[in-house]
C-alpha cells in the first residue's frame, strides 16, 4: 500500500553538470504529470513522465529539474577570419597611404575587438536526457521509499479501524435480537394497559413481534459487512495499487451501514451505526490517498 503523496530529490553532477531532480506528488483519481524544466531542456518532458510512470500508477505528480552547465567546458574560442582580413585591409591601407612601418603582430591582432568569440558548442541531446534519468531514478527511489512509509501508516490505521468495525458489526449482531425482544415485551405491556379486562392473544403478539423483526432484520446486512471486511484485509495485503477498488468497496461498507441505520428502530442500535459510520468515512478519507 502507497501513498499519493509523497517527495524526492537527488542531485549529482554528470559530465560537468549539476542536476537536480525533485519529484513533488499529490493524491489525484488519474495520473497527471507535469514536469517543469528550463526551455532549451524541452525535450526531456516526455522522457521523464515516461519514467516516473514505472514509479507511480495515480497521482499528480512534478517534476522540477535544473541544470547548471557553467563548468560543463561546452564553450569554444573561434577566430572570425572575416572581421580578421577586414582589420589586416584596413592597417595595410593606412600603412600604405600614410607610409608606416608595418609592426603588424599576432598579439596585436589578437587585441583586436571581436578577432576571438566564445561559441556555445551544441549540447549533445542524448547524452543530457541520459544523464537527467538516471539522477531522476535516484530522487524516484527516495520518493518511492517516502510513498511507502505513508502508506505503511495508512495500512496501520485503516486495519485498525477495521478491526473497530467488525466489533461495532458483532454489537449490532448482540443488539437485533435484543431489541426485538424489547419490543414485544413493550407491545405486550401497553396492550395489557390498553386492554386490561380483555384478554389478549399471545399469538397476536407474536405475530406483531415477528413483522417487527422481519421490518428490522439486519443480518444480510452484518454478512456483508464481514465480508467487505475480509476484501479490506485481502487489498490492504496486495502488492499491487488498490487504491481505486478501496474506493468502492467503502462506498459499499457505507450502503450497508445506512441500511442497517434505516432499520434500527432501537436507539441503542443507533448509537452503534453512528460509531460504525464514523469508522468508515476515516477509512474513506484514508482510501482518498491511496495509489
Amino acid at each position: 500500500m502507497k501513498s499519493m503523496t509523497g517527495y524526492g530529490r537527488a542531485r549529482m553532477t554528470i559530465s560537468d553538470r549539476e542536476i537536480t531532480v525533485e519529484i513533488r506528488s499529490v493524491n489525484h483519481r488519474y495520473l497527471d504529470v507535469t514536469v517543469k524544466a528550463p526551455r532549451i531542456y524541452g525535450f526531456l518532458d516526455e522522457a521523464a513522465k515516461s519514467a516516473i510512470g514505472k514509479w507511480i500508477a495515480r497521482g499528480k505528480v512534478d517534476i522540477y529539474i535544473s541544470i547548471d552547465a557553467s563548468d560543463a567546458g561546452d564553450e569554444t574560442i573561434v577566430l572570425n577570419k572575416r572581421i580578421l582580413e577586414n582589420y589586416l585591409d584596413l592597417l595595410h591601407e593606412i600603412r600604405d597611404t600614410y607610409s608606416l612601418t608595418d609592426d603588424i603582430s599576432v598579439m596585436s591582432m589578437a587585441k583586436l575587438p571581436d578577432v576571438f568569440t566564445a561559441e556555445k558548442q551544441e549540447a549533445d541531446a542524448e547524452e543530457i536526457k541520459r544523464d537527467v534519468l538516471t539522477v531522476l531514478s535516484a530522487a524516484a527511489e527516495d520518493y518511492a521509499a517516502m510513498r511507502e512509509r505513508e502508506g505503511e501508516k495508512m495500512r496501520e490505521d485503516i486495519l485498525n479501524r477495521r478491526e473497530t468495525i467488525l466489533g461495532l458489526v458483532s454489537q449490532v449482531e448482540a443488539r437485533s435480537p435484543k431489541a426485538v425482544e424489547e419490543y414485544r415485551a413493550k407491545l405486550t405491556a401497553r396492550m395489557n394497559e390498553v386492554l386490561s379486562d380483555t384478554t389478549i392473544d399471545p399469538q397476536r403478539i407474536l405475530a406483531e413481534a415477528a413483522i417487527y423483526a422481519d421490518r428490522t432484520a439486519v443480518d444480510e446486512e452484518t454478512v456483508r459487512l464481514r465480508s467487505h471486511m475480509q476484501q479490506l484485509q485481502l487489498m490492504a495485503d496486495d502488492t499491487h495499487p488498490t487504491g481505486r477498488k478501496l474506493d468502492f468497496l467503502v462506498q459499499e461498507m457505507n450502503r450497508e451501514a445506512n441500511t442497517i441505520g434505516s432499520k434500527a428502530n432501537d436507539m441503542e442500535l443507533a448509537k452503534i451505526v453512528v460509531d460504525l459510520k464514523a469508522e468508515i468515512e476515516k477509512i474513506r478519507e484514508q482510501v482518498q490517498n491511496i495509489e
